[in-house]
């Protein structure tokens, strides 16, 4: 699986984990060049709080674009520290 935004691979992996429909990146697979952290946070009741990143590209910002759950509930561990991506980024294989 491939995530991409404005032209540029954000994280490319075939150990990606599909929950809710969203495939979750191991943390090994993301660029780190096009990532910086958000302080927004929300909670979903089964995984817990969702952390968010912006994502980054020549100057353009997709604000909260991918999110992770670096301290999920028991029944989300499978997803920990992986992350999945929203808001105009492209996941597909």
């Amino acid at each position: 699986m491939k995530a991409m935004w404005h032209g540029v691979v954000l994280a490319e992996s075939d150990d990606t984990v599909v929950v809710e429909n969203n495939h979750y990146f191991p943390p090994e697979s993301i660029d780190s060049t096009y990532f910086r952290p958000s302080i927004t946070h929300t909670t979903c009741p089964w995984k817990g709080e969702a952390s968010y990143y912006d994502v980054v590209v020549e100057g353009e910002v997709n604000k909260d674009a991918a999110w992770y759950y670096p301290h999920p509930k028991e029944a989300a561990e499978n997803i920990k520290d992986r992350v999945a991506f929203w808001r105009g980024v492209e996941v597909s294989e």
